[in-house]
C-alpha cells in the first residue's frame, strides 16, 4: 500500500483527505491551527450533497513540524501564494522515489513546482470540485463533481505509481484521470476556474446569479473565450467546445458555490488574483492575443487595491 500525504485540508485536500481514508488508504493530512485541531479531536466532518452529512474519524492528521514519515506520494493541495513556505518541507520529507502532484488552481505550477524540486518528480495536475471549509474541521461540497486529472510533462517520466494513483483514486470514490496530454487538460480546467472567478469577484457574486441569463453569465462566455484563444496560440487547443463544457459544470453546481479565491479576497486574506486574473493578460501579451475582458477586471481589481 502506497504512502500519501495531502499537503492543505481545505476543500480540496481535506475531501481527497477523507474519501481515501475512508476507502482504507493510508493517508496523513497536513493542516494547522484550529482546523488541525478540530480534526485531530473530533474527526473531519464532510458535508455534501452526495454521500449525505457525516464524519470521518478517526483520520491522521498533522502539522509540518509533527510529520516524520517518507510518504510514496505528496498531493499539494495549498493555495498558488504558499508553495514557497512548503518547498523545504517536501525537500525534507521526500525520499528519492517520491512523486509530488501538485492539485492547484493556478496554470503551470508544476513545471514552476519542479525547477525548485529536480531531485524527485513533480507532475502536474488540477480537480474538479466545488469544497470549502464552512467551519474548522468541517469540509462543505457543494456539487456531485469530483474528480482529479494528473499526468507527466514528459512522457519519459510516466512510472507505475501513477497508475496506482489511479486505482486508488477510483477505489476511493474519486474520478482518478491519468491525462496524456497534461499540459491541455490543465489549461482545460483553468479555462473554468479562472473566468469563474474573475466574473464572481468582478459582480460580487456566487454560481446562481451566473447559472441564469444576463450580464454574469454574459461574461463568463467571454472570459472562456479569451482562454480558449490563448489555448489555440499556445499549440494546446481544446478538443471539447470550452463554452459548452464549463457551462456544463457551472450549472449543475449548488447555486451558493462560490470560489476561493472570492472568499480569500472577502475575507481580507492573501488570494490567488495574480494566477487567475493578472496572469491572463500577461498570457495575452505575450502570445499576442487580445484579452479585453480580462483586462477591464484586471483594471477595475487595480483600482480596488486588490493584490
Amino acid at each position: 500500500m502506497m504512502k500519501y500525504l495531502i499537503i492543505g485540508a481545505g476543500g480540496t485536500g481535506g475531501s481527497i483527505g477523507a474519501y481515501m481514508t475512508e476507502a482504507g488508504k493510508d493517508v496523513t493530512l497536513i493542516a494547522r491551527g484550529e482546523h488541525l485541531r478540530r480534526i485531530q479531536e473530533h474527526g473531519l466532518r464532510m458535508e455534501t450533497t452526495e454521500k449525505g452529512n457525516y464524519t470521518v474519524s478517526p483520520i491522521q492528521a498533522v502539522d509540518m513540524e509533527h510529520y516524520r514519515e517518507q510518504p510514496d506520494i505528496i498531493l499539494v493541495c495549498v493555495k498558488g501564494y504558499s508553495l514557497e513556505d512548503i518547498v523545504p518541507f517536501i525537500r525534507k520529507v521526500a525520499k528519492e522515489s517520491t512523486i509530488v502532484i501538485p492539485i492547484l488552481n493556478i496554470y503551470g505550477t508544476g513545471g514552476r513546482l519542479q525547477e525548485k524540486l529536480p531531485d524527485i518528480l513533480v507532475t502536474d495536475g488540477c480537480i474538479y470540485i466545488a469544497g470549502e471549509i464552512k467551519e474548522p474541521g468541517t469540509i462543505q461540497l457543494n456539487g456531485n463533481i469530483f474528480r482529479v486529472v494528473f499526468g507527466v510533462r514528459d512522457p519519459k517520466q510516466l512510472r507505475p505509481e501513477l497508475f496506482e494513483v489511479v486505482k486508488d483514486f477510483k477505489d476511493s470514490g474519486i474520478d482518478g484521470v491519468l491525462s496524456d496530454h497534461i499540459r491541455r487538460d490543465a489549461l482545460q480546467k483553468f479555462a473554468y476556474v479562472s473566468p469563474m472567478a474573475a466574473c464572481g469577484l468582478y459582480y460580487h457574486v456566487s454560481a446562481g446569479e451566473v447559472q441564469i441569463t444576463g450580464e454574469p453569465r454574459d461574461t463568463f462566455v467571454k472570459l472562456m473565450k479569451e482562454v480558449d484563444a490563448l489555448a489555440v496560440a499556445m499549440g494546446v487547443p481544446f478538443l471539447v467546445d470550452i463554452v459548452a463544457t464549463n457551462l456544463g459544470i457551472l450549472d449543475a453546481l449548488n447555486p451558493a458555490a462560490s470560489t476561493s479565491m472570492q472568499r480569500d479576497i472577502y475575507g481580507g486574506k492573501s488570494s490567488e488574483i495574480d494566477g487567475l486574473i493578472y496572469e491572463v493578460v500577461r498570457m495575452g501579451e505575450r502570445y499576442g492575443v487580445p484579452t479585453p475582458t480580462y483586462r477591464m477586471i484586471a483594471d477595475w481589481a487595480r483600482r480596488q487595491g486588490l493584490a
